[in-house]
C-alpha cells in the first residue's frame, strides 16, 4: 500500500506586497484619523462607507493601469449558471466608489453631497520599499457644486487637518494651481495635437527635477540626463516654448503678482484667463478665511493628474528636512493632493456633475508626525494584575473591574501564575507601567502592593541607593486607596511625555 503523502504545512508569511500591522501602529491610525474625521465633520462633511468591492465597469477608465484592465487591480469574474457574471475588484481608491454612490442613490442624497471616507484601497502593482499592495486613503469631496468656494473650503479644511494632528504652521504648504491654466498655456503655444499636448504636461511635471533650462532642452531638441542617456525632446522652436517658461516662472513674490504673470502666460486663452480667475477668487476665500499665502499659496508648478483632474488642483507639502537611507537632508514632501474632477460621475448619469475633493496618504503623514517627534518612543501598556493563588481569581477579577470602571486599562495576568517572575516579565514585555500584587498576607490585612515597573526599570540602570530609599518602585497601599495612588503614577508618566514630545516639537 503506497504510502500517504502528507500535507505540506503553508508558510507562515504574507503575501508579497502586504504586511502586517500591529498594536501601537494601528492605534496611532486610529487616533490620527479620529482627529482628522473630527475637522471634516467640524466642516459639514458626512461619513460614508461603501463596499470594498466594485464591478471593473463602475471602476472605468480611471483604473491604475487601463492597458491591463484587469490587473492594475485585484479582479475576478463571477461566474453564474452560464459560465458568465461581473468581474469584480478590490477599489483602488475611494472616489472611484463615491462615483458610484452617488450616481445610485442622488435622488436621495443633497446636493451638494458632502462626504468623506477612510479605509483600505488594494492595487495590484508592483511593490517596492515603503510601497505596498494594500495601503489607507483619508477621503473628503464635495459632489453637485460647480462653485470654487467648494475648492477653497478643501483648501482650508486640509490646513486644518493638518494642524490638528500635529504639523504645526510653518511646517506644511497647500499649494494650489488649475488644469485650466495649463490648457491655456497649450493654447498659448499653439498646441492642438493630444499626443504633443501630453509631452508638454509630462515635461512641466520634470520642472522641479530639471529647472528651466532643462525643461527649454526637453521642449526643444532633448537633453543628456544625468546617467548620459539622451531624451528626445518634444520638438517646439522657441517662441511655442515661452509661454511654458513664462507659466513655470509666474510665481511672484505676492499672490497678485503671480497672478498678473499667469495671465501674461496664457495670452489671449479663454479657458486660460478663467483658470486664472478662479485661482484669484479661491485666493480671495481662504484670506476671508485667515489663511494667508504662509499656509495656502498660488504655485503653477503643481500637476496633478492630467487626465483626471478639469479645474482647480492642491498639493499639501511639508516643508521640514528629514534624513533620507543615505543620510542626505531633503524635505519631506508632499502627504496629500486633491483637485477638480467634474467627469467622474458623468460616466454613470451621461450628465456631468462637478466635483471636488483631497485625499490624505495616511502612512505619509504618520511617517511624517514621527519625523517631528509627535508619535513614537515606547507606548504605555496597561496595569497588570498579578495572580499569587489562582483559586482566588475571582478577587483578581473584582480588582481589575475596579481599575477598568475608573478608566484605567488593565488586565488580569492570565498565563501559568506558578512562576512570579514570568509575570513581571509578561509585563514588561507589555511596557506595563505597575504591577498589583495582592497575596494572602495582604487580603487578609486590606492592602495591596503597587509596583512601579518604570521607575523600577530606572534604578535597576543608575539609581543610588539614597533615591532608591526616597522613592521606592514598590510599596503598600490600603486597597480602598489603590485606585487613587495608580491613576496618581500613571498621571506622573502622562504628564513627562508630554513634556518631552513639547520639547522634541
Amino acid at each position: 500500500m503506497a504510502k500517504v503523502k502528507k500535507t505540506p504545512r503553508p508558510k507562515a508569511e504574507t503575501p508579497k506586497g502586504f504586511r502586517d500591522y500591529f498594536g501601537t501602529e494601528v492605534t496611532e491610525r486610529t487616533e490620527m484619523l479620529a482627529k482628522i474625521a473630527a475637522v471634516y465633520h467640524r466642516y459639514g462633511f458626512e461619513a460614508l462607507e461603501s463596499s470594498a468591492v466594485e464591478t471593473v465597469e463602475a471602476l472605468g477608465k480611471f483604473l491604475p493601469d487601463v492597458d491591463r484592465p484587469n490587473e492594475g487591480v485585484f479582479a475576478w469574474q463571477e461566474f453564474d449558471e452560464k459560465d458568465q457574471g461581473d468581474w469584480l475588484a478590490l477599489r483602488y481608491d475611494l472616489t472611484a466608489p463615491l462615483a458610484r454612490v452617488y450616481a445610485q442613490h442622488r435622488n436621495d442624497l443633497p446636493t451638494p453631497y458632502r462626504r468623506f471616507a477612510m479605509g483600505p484601497v488594494w492595487r495590484n502593482e508592483k511593490p517596492g520599499p515603503g510601497r505596498f499592495r494594500q495601503f489607507y486613503q483619508c477621503d473628503a469631496d464635495t459632489v453637485g457644486s460647480a462653485s470654487v468656494a467648494a475648492d477653497a473650503e478643501i483648501c482650508a479644511m486640509l490646513a486644518d487637518c493638518l494642524e490638528e494632528v500635529g504639523i504645526p504652521r510653518g511646517d506644511y504648504i497647500i499649494r494650489v494651481n488649475n488644469r485650466k491654466v495649463l490648457n491655456g498655456v497649450l493654447e498659448a503655444m499653439g498646441v492642438t495635437d493630444d499626443a504633443q499636448a501630453a509631452d508638454v504636461l509630462r515635461t512641466i511635471d520634470k520642472f522641479d527635477k530639471v529647472g528651466e533650462e532643462g525643461v527649454r532642452q526637453l521642449l526643444g531638441k532633448g537633453r543628456l540626463d544625468a546617467s548620459g542617456a539622451y531624451i528626445d525632446g518634444v520638438g517646439l522652436d522657441e517662441a511655442q516654448a515661452e509661454p511654458v517658461i513664462a507659466f513655470l516662472t509666474s510665481k511672484g513674490a505676492t499672490v497678485a503678482e503671480t497672478l498678473e504673470n499667469l495671465r501674461a502666460a496664457v495670452g489671449e486663452s479663454g479657458v486660460g484667463a478663467e483658470g486664472v480667475d478662479e485661482l484669484a477668487e479661491i485666493a480671495g476665500l481662504v484670506e476671508a478665511q485667515g489663511y494667508g499665502a504662509d499656509r495656502i499659496v498660488i504655485d503653477p508648478s503643481v500637476v496633478r493628474g492630467l487626465g483626471y483632474y478639469t479645474g482647480p488642483v492642491f498639493e499639501a507639502e511639508l516643508t521640514f528636512e528629514i534624513l533620507d537611507e543615505k543620510g542626505r537632508k531633503r524635505q519631506f514632501g508632499s502627504v496629500s493632493g486633491g483637485g477638480r474632477y467634474d467627469g467622474l460621475v458623468k460616466r454613470f448619469t451621461g450628465q456631468e456633475v462637478p466635483a471636488t475633493g483631497i485625499s490624505i496618504g495616511v502612512d505619509r503623514l504618520l511617517a511624517a508626525l514621527h519625523a517631528k517627534g509627535r508619535l513614537g518612543g515606547t507606548p504605555q501598556g496597561p496595569v497588570v494584575v498579578t495572580v499569587m493563588d489562582k483559586t482566588r481569581m475571582a478577587d483578581y477579577q473584582a480588582i481589575v473591574a475596579e481599575l477598568r470602571q475608573a478608566g484605567i486599562r488593565a488586565e488580569v495576568y492570565l498565563g501559568n501564575p506558578k512562576n512570579f517572575g514570568n509575570q513581571l516579565k509578561y509585563a514588561d514585555k507589555r511596557n506595563s507601567p505597575v504591577a498589583v500584587i495582592e497575596g494572602e498576607d495582604e487580603k487578609a490585612r486590606g492592602v495591596v502592593q503597587i509596583k512601579d515597573l518604570i521607575l523600577g526599570a530606572k534604578i535597576a540602570e543608575n539609581a543610588t541607593l539614597e533615591e532608591w530609599k526616597e522613592r521606592p518602585s514598590q510599596f503598600e497601599v490600603p486597597r480602598a486607596e489603590m485606585v487613587a495612588k495608580i491613576a496618581e503614577i500613571l498621571a506622573l508618566y502622562a504628564d513627562a511625555d508630554a513634556g518631552d514630545a513639547e520639547g522634541t516639537a
